[in-house]
């Protein structure tokens, strides 16, 4: 699949993975990445990435499993999100990037918690938008303890089964709920909001690489609630709790500024996320649900404030911004007041 772009596009070949690598802006400024979230690609932040001031230079890869990367290259989840991290300093080795301003968004802010654990030498700020909780995505009571310890609910096996058929037949239809066109509108975004490059985000999203390897990858049988546990392959099954071995790894070393975005109604990372088993069970949306004790509704948002509190105390700068009437997605729903907290920040360091 081949994906529209208003950027320049080149096949960059770095040791763990040949990718599709988006650029734009003087070739000597100073480098910005982008690294994208789940349902996406690199193509998502290209308005974001024009609209950048002068003296810097966008660049914004697929990762691994997304969009035009290798298909043949495999998350391998039992790492967690490292297998993404290690490609990001590999990938900055082969251009010829000593170190950059990092910008995540949703799983793409996850892999950066992990980057600035991994390779702190690379990361000159880092601005978060709507990123992933440092303990990862469900399946995780407040402190960010796995609610059962093979993460039961989280990964693959939280994933609707005919999304996933649908997403994999890239099906651009609208006739469900579950058809990807449907979730990212009714979730992804605040409705009644719709991005004017629609057709293009929805390519980028059906570029999902899918499968039993991939998305949403494998499950495993689990005695735990709801019976299923994540598997060892793909990007969902690498957000599971359980594969977080030092959360706050990053609140311990250099602490770059850090520029934290999101949206007051964001709807996938929240403190009630609709795709946080923990937060449907409590709905009474999923049966059997063993209660608050047992499985409670991730509190996302309130983890990552306590992870940035740790980061504060241990010295680092840490900007935060909520923008009302908002969902997941702010650079795309609200670019002028993206741009607005985004380049303050950029201009400041």
């Amino acid at each position: 699949m081949t994906i529209p772009t208003i950027t320049q596009a080149q096949r960059v070949a770095a040791p763990r993975l040949e990718t599709r690598v988006l650029t734009s802006g003087p070739p000597d400024g100073v480098p910005v990445i982008f690294i994208h979230g789940n349902l996406s690609a690199a193509t998502w932040w290209e308005e974001t990435m024009l609209r950048l001031p002068e003296g810097f230079r966008a660049i914004a890869p697929d990762l691994r499993a997304y969009g035009e990367a290798d298909a043949a290259v495999k998350v391998d989840a039992t790492r967690g999100l490292r297998d993404f991290s290690d490609d990001l300093d590999a990938l900055m080795e082969a251009m010829g990037i000593e170190a950059a301003h990092m910008v995540g968004h949703s799983l793409g802010g996850g892999v950066l918690w992990q980057m600035l654990t991994d390779h702190p030498e690379r990361v000159l700020s880092l601005t978060q938008v709507a990123p992933a909780s440092p303990y990862g995505f469900g399946c995780s009571k407040p402190d960010g303890t796995p609610a059962y310890p093979d993460g039961a609910g989280a990964g693959a096996a939280g994933v609707n089964p005919d999304f996933a058929r649908l997403l994999a037949e890239g099906d651009r239809g609208d006739e469900t709920p579950v058809h990807p066109r449907n979730v990212l509108n009714a979730v992804v975004w605040k409705p009644p909001f719709v991005p004017e490059r629609m057709e293009d985000i929805l390519t980028a999203a059906l570029a999902q690489h899918s499968g039993e390897q991939d998305y949403p990858g494998d499950a495993k049988p689990s005695e735990h609630w709801p019976g299923a546990a994540p598997g060892d392959f793909g990007p969902i099954n690498a957000l599971a709790p359980h594969r977080m071995p030092d959360p706050l790894g990053f609140t311990r070393g250099p602490t770059p500024p850090i520029c934290w975005i999101r949206g007051a109604d964001d709807a996938v990372v929240s403190d009630a996320s609709g795709f946080d088993l923990g937060a449907l069970g409590a709905a009474g949306a999923i049966p059997g649900w063993p209660g608050e004790e047992a499985y409670p509704p991730q509190p996302m948002i309130g983890q990552t404030e306590a992870a940035l509190a740790a980061y504060e105390a241990a010295g680092g700068r840490v900007e935060r911004h909520v923008f009302p009437d908002c969902g997941h997605s702010p650079y795309l729903e609200l670019p002028e007041a993206f741009d607005n907290a985004f380049h303050a920040f950029l201009k400041g360091l």
